[in-house]
């Protein structure tokens, strides 16, 4: 067992509050380390502010050796990462391995970025006034900002606020999960051996108040969030002025029609319903299949759901392990049951063991359920046939929620009705809606969120706009 120092300013601290990561599989200690109060904080603050202009002012072939620099360190340590990473979330290690090689490609495209900030030439003698002048237009970072990443892709989710920070000049202090701190804490080591001014990054988990202090602080320029509708939107509320990114949840829809490739879309679609336990923003919730085909897909998924090995997270054999916590699996039984008693038919699934739930999947469902209407956050899918594409388009759009959408035909008018009409960050044409690669736009309407991660998407949120206006 290992004891992680966290990462202030440059410096790796010990605090008095001892924090134990356990295994959600089997609740052996992994590893402690310590939560930041506010003197921590106020120290990192500090110390951000003091490389703040050494920070904005760092050429970009500094910027891009720093970050290729973490890159291939990730890249040297990808098994023992993703090691921790399985051990703390209970990831299963594929997934784990997985995560760690996105997180390597994310700093490479951020490396990339640093090459190519935004800026632009702008004619302005469209009208009179303008005769004989022009713009340019260049792109500043905003200063210090502040991330808040969530347990279930505890990597991948920080990286994607850290990276663009450094492509871009801006210092951050990031809050990762209580549950799941110990790959960042890792990453902190990484980023350490770095050029990287020190107090430029800083990464610890905090108690409530200290946490809530990167919401409120007006020295916080920029405030970025990855987890639940509910807390984002207070937080957007609290942050007033500041400026904010929000990647919340989601209860993503698929439709199925006739012309899919059938085989592949239901291979797919397990995929995409239960991997990670289903504990994934963009998880396939509700799938639409069409009427035609809807018997044939229900028998090959439930098939397909039962063959599903559950185990322990590093057993490379494991497709399914448990939840986070038991609370969140006791949540989803109580939707599961709730749904049942609703007049909803389970046909799989359904149980729990402690913190662990099966793969489960209901049908005559309605939009009155939990599992329809709210995120599940959990290995639960519900299943239901329709006649019409018009009407799958709509009973995907009937939803709070606007993160990703998967569709599979080959009908050309179906997907351009989908694109058109879905009413949603994302399309994914031929896939699930959990499909996502780190350089794409990434975010979503309704209740799912404001701005967009992808590397250059979050760069230019991280960075200001000024205008020169110079005769000729």
């Amino acid at each position: 067992m290992k004891n992680y120092k966290i990462y202030c300013g440059g410096e790796f601290l010990e605090t008095k509050t001892i924090l134990e990561v356990r295994n959600p599989y089997d609740n052996t200690l992994v590893a402690t380390t310590y939560l930041a109060g506010k003197d921590i904080l106020e120290l990192a603050i500090d110390k951000a502010l003091q490389v703040e202009k050494e920070c904005q002012e760092l050429p970009s072939y500094v910027k891009y050796r720093i970050l290729m620099q973490i890159v291939h360190q990730l890249i040297s340590k990808k098994k023992k990462l993703a090691e921790i990473l399985s051990l703390e979330s209970a990831k299963p290690i594929k997934y784990a391995l997985g995560e760690i090689d996105r997180a390597i490609q994310t700093f490479t495209i951020a490396a990339e970025e640093s090459k190519r900030l935004p800026k632009e030439y702008i004619s302005l003698d469209l009208t009179a006034a303008g005769n004989r002048k022009e713009g340019f237009v260049k792109y500043f970072p905003l200063g210090l900002s502040a991330g808040i990443s969530p347990f279930n892709f505890p990597m991948n989710l920080a990286v994607h606020k850290i990276a663009p920070a450094i492509a871009t000049g801006c210092s951050m202090i990031l809050k990762p999960s209580r549950s799941t701190p110990l790959s960042t804490l890792e990453l902190a080591m990484i980023i350490d051996e770095t050029d990287l001014p020190k107090g430029a990054i800083s990464i610890f988990p905090m108690d409530r108040q200290s946490g809530n202090q990167l919401v409120t602080d007006e020295r916080f320029k920029l405030l970025t969030f990855t987890g639940s509708p509910e807390v984002g939107w207070k937080m957007r509320t609290d942050a007033k002025k500041k400026k904010t990114i929000l990647e919340l949840g989601g209860n993503a829809g698929v439709i199925i029609a006739k012309t899919c490739d059938f085989d592949m879309a239901v291979k797919r679609c397990l995929m995409g319903a239960f991997a990670y336990s289903g504990q994934v923003c963009i998880h396939a919730q509700r799938i639409y299949v069409e009427k035609e085909i809807f018997e044939e897909f229900k028998e090959k998924f439930i098939a397909g759901a039962r063959a599903l090995k559950a185990g322990h997270p590093l057993d490379t054999n494991t497709d399914i392990s448990s939840m986070i916590d038991e609370g969140n699996a006791i949540r989803v039984e109580e939707w599961v049951q709730e749904a049942v008693n609703q007049g909803a038919e389970l046909l799989i699934g359904g149980k729990r063991d402690g913190s662990y739930y099966e793969p489960t999947v209901l049908t005559n469902t309605n939009e009155k359920m939990k599992v329809s209407s709210l995120e599940v956050f959990g290995p639960v899918v519900t299943l239901e046939p329709y006649s019409d594409f018009d009407d799958a388009v709509k009973q995907v759009n009937n939803s709070n929620y606007g993160l990703q959408a998967g569709v599979f035909t080959n009908n050309i008018m179906e997907m351009d009705l989908a694109f058109n009409e879905l009413d949603v960050g994302g399309v994914i044409l031929n896939d699930v809606p959990t499909f996502r690669v780190d350089n794409m736009p990434y975010g979503g309407v309704k209740d799912s969120g404001m701005g967009r991660e992808g590397v250059k998407y979050a760069i230019r949120d991280m960075m200001e706009a000024k205008v020169l206006v110079k005769p000729y």
